[in-house]
């Protein structure tokens, strides 16, 4: 087993940090894009594999929970959280068709897809991005370092440049906050904007 020194770990972030802060830039369009989809009915899904899994729950609970302030509930599914259909399905079918037959059951066209794996090659990450796309739905990737073959088949990704797992993961984490701060504010933003009964906005509208 490959023990690293006292310190090391923080020192792999700190090292990880700055590349990432100039390429999660990405992670405010994210935010934005599904507050709108959100908003207009549409759906988040979500998967991943291990501790990708946790982070990918961790989104979807700040979604349909709430972030920072109180709004209301929006629709984000992790799919890796309902064992029943992930055994199922894995017994069936096989374990690469655990997160593709989800998103062919609860997907639709205008919806969003996001994966997360710190290789970036699960091969049911792959299956789930590829139906996504029969489906019509745009495929979002975090990951670990370029490249990848998830990246490759995402229609976005963020990768993380780092050598260790853990500080790809920890980092996934920022990304998710980051994503959800972005969201947060845009569907603020989609309120103000919002006419208010009575407003002359409303009366011209009807």
């Amino acid at each position: 087993m490959k023990l690293i020194a006292p310190g090391q770990h923080c020192d792999d972030l700190a090292r990880a940090l700055p590349a990432f802060r100039r390429a999660a830039g990405v992670t405010e369009r994210w935010g934005k894009t599904l507050a709108r989809v959100l908003s207009d009915g549409g759906r988040l899904l979500v998967a991943g594999n291990g501790g990708s899994a946790a982070q990918a729950q961790h989104l979807t609970a700040e979604l349909v929970g709430r972030y920072r302030d109180d709004r209301p509930a929006y629709s984000a599914i992790a799919l890796h959280a309902d064992t029943s259909s992930t055994t199922a399905i894995a017994n069936d079918y096989g374990v690469h068709e655990v997160f593709a037959r989800q998103t062919c059951a609860h997907g639709r066209p205008g919806d969003v897809l996001m994966l997360l794996s710190t290789s970036g090659a699960s091969a049911n990450l792959l299956e789930a991005a590829q139906e996504a796309m029969r489906i019509g739905m745009p495929v979002w990737s975090l990951t670990g370092p370029e490249p990848n073959p998830l990246a490759a088949t995402s229609d976005e990704s963020l990768c993380v440049e780092a050598a260790g797992s853990a500080t790809v993961q920890e980092l996934h984490l920022v990304a998710v906050h980051m994503i959800c701060e972005s969201f947060d504010r845009e569907i603020a933003a989609r309120a103000a904007r919002r006419p208010v009964a009575g407003t002359p906005a409303e009366e011209d509208a009807s």
